[in-house]
């Protein structure tokens, strides 16, 4: 009754604080969160799958790593280390190409089942065999619909092997076997759920066959998903429950944090960060993302295709002056393509705005009177805001940009099909591993327009046979340090040719409740974890 109640109280809190009259509910007695329970405020609407095999969104990944154990996890302390998860062990053969590991003993799922190596295989068979959204992750490695059953073998009751189709560096290889797609799920329990050929995907959509920190208690869509601890877990988190909560307004978010109504608040605006710093009752934790903010710009577009050009454009924009004055605590300055919490990260930020040096570099390409373009720019913030920004910056230098604002699926489909002139966006990493960033930015095996590889470069029609085999043979580097340099050495030679004006590093700002304390949050949704939280 008391949770009921509870429940009652937040959603009445969230529907007052963003005008949500159709929830329904009267609002109670205002009272801090219990001891042992964790509320969050944020944004559900992602969600239309909760099937680790299905997943292919940013908070469902949040939900996966907490409900869900996997071989191994990334060291967030260590970029390019790994600790065990499920796994207490594991080796590469001499090839590069198989990775054994030793699986725990005596875990169980939330089922009650026991958690065997038989599991692992058959969880690591199963997301490419239903060939789902995630399943595109573990292709990375080789692993399809077609070898499967051939590459992940069950060797002995406690031991798993999984063969690459080639030699990979094994920080890559680990870095998947560590995302959500790798997953452990409980093959008895989807086995008895399975409807035809799904392989219990049809109930995993809405219930959870995990072995994880935390396990399902209840998830209702657009408003709130609620996990209990699991009691049985080897180290049992300190939170007895965590509800997160559907806000979608920040505003609302922050209104419920003020009230005490929740313990944390995500996503929040600068506007909201600096008031809740005003009041000095909150905790603000920034921690920077692995997504890169930039502008793609089109080499079909002739004068775009002008390296002065394009090196104009990154002396024209004001990156100080959007940081400081629309995007402030929520984006650093950032000008390279890895972001700073990846393995061979390089910061380095030449560019400034030189308005001078950027009306020479364009009289150097022939257009000394400047010349139009367009830009596809998603209709949210802080994207609005930067694009006019830009737009003013650009003018100074003679170059009139007309901004195409609409939402997010329409410009996306205008550069997916290299139809634009330029495109303002984030690239956010799948993985925490430096392939995922130079992949995209920095490798186009096949320019044309038939090419079945469409990632960055290709969107944006930028040919690099160079790049390409720069950013393969640090994919195959299997030392991790001279794997870092090679990425050290691609950005640095990267950035004053490419096509891209790179612009920032998202950081996301986390409030909390003075006496929150230990919540772990990743670069990356897939690793933000509740297992250590707690409350004084």
């Amino acid at each position: 009754m008391q949770t009921m109640i509870r429940r009652q109280v937040l959603a009445a809190a969230a529907a007052v604080a963003c005008g949500a009259a159709a929830v329904g509910w009267l609002p109670l007695a205002q009272a801090a969160t219990p001891k042992d329970m964790l509320v969050m405020a944020g944004t559900l609407d992602e969600f239309s799958t909760l099937d680790p095999a299905e997943v292919y969104e940013l908070v469902p990944m949040e939900y996966l790593a907490n409900t869900y154990d996997r071989l191994i996890r990334a060291n967030l302390s260590k970029p390019g280390e790994f600790d065990g998860d499920m796994a207490e062990s594991w080796s590469v053969s001499e090839d590069g190409k198989t990775f054994t590991f030793k699986i725990r003993q005596g875990q169980k799922f939330h089922s009650g089942n026991p958690v065997t190596a038989e599991d692992v295989a058959w969880s690591l068979q199963r997301t490419p065999l239903l060939g789902k959204g995630a399943a595109v992750v573990l292709a990375g490695i080789g692993l399809t619909k077609d070898n499967a059953l051939q590459n992940v073998k069950l060797v002995d009751a406690n031991t798993v092997s999984v063969t690459t189709d080639r030699k990979f560096a094994p920080t890559f290889v680990l870095s998947i076997l560590g995302s959500w797609p790798a997953s452990i799920v409980d093959k008895k329990l989807l086995t008895e759920k399975a409807q035809g050929n799904d392989m219990g995907n049809g109930w995993l959509k809405t219930n959870e066959a995990g072995s994880g920190i935390f396990k399902l208690n209840k998830w209702t869509a657009n408003q709130t998903l609620t996990l209990d601890r699991f009691d049985g877990h080897r180290s049992p988190a300190a939170m007895k429950r965590v509800v997160l909560r559907h806000v979608p307004e920040a505003s609302g978010r922050r209104l419920l944090l003020e009230k005490g109504d929740v313990d944390i608040a995500r996503e929040l605006s600068p506007d909201d960060m600096l008031a809740l710093e005003k009041t000095g009752k909150v905790k603000l934790q920034p921690v920077p993302q692995a997504v890169v903010y930039y502008m793609g710009m089109n080499q079909k577009n002739p004068n775009l295709a002008k390296p002065e050009v394009r090196e104009a454009m990154r002396y024209a924009v004001d990156y100080d002056g959007i940081q400081k004055n629309i995007v402030k605590s929520l984006y650093n300055v950032h000008q390279t393509f890895l972001p700073p919490n990846m393995l061979g990260a390089w910061k380095n930020n030449p560019y400034k705005q030189d308005v001078a040096k950027a009306k020479a570099l364009l009289a150097k390409a022939g257009l000394p009177d400047g010349f139009s373009v367009t830009m596809e720019v998603r209709n949210t913030y802080p994207y609005n805001e930067v694009a006019q920004a830009v737009q003013a910056d650009l003018a100074k230098v003679g170059i009139k940009l007309t901004l195409n604002i609409a939402d997010n699926k329409q410009t996306l489909a205008k550069y997916r099909a290299r139809t634009h002139d330029i495109y303002m966006g984030e690239w956010s990493a799948d993985y925490l591993d430096p392939h995922s960033n130079a992949q995209g930015f920095a490798w186009n095996p096949d320019n044309s327009d038939a090419s079945p590889y469409k990632m960055l470069s290709w969107r944006n029609a930028w040919d690099i046979p160079d790049f390409t085999k720069r950013t393969d043979e640090a994919l195959a580097e299997q030392d991790t340090a001279k794997r870092a340099a090679l990425y050290q050495a691609m950005q640095k030679d990267f950035q004053p040719v490419s096509p891209y004006v790179v612009m920032f590093n998202k950081v996301s700002q986390v409030a909390m409740q003075s006496n929150v304390k230990d919540f772990t949050v990743g670069p990356i949704y897939d690793l933000v974890q509740y297992r250590s939280v707690k409350k004084n």
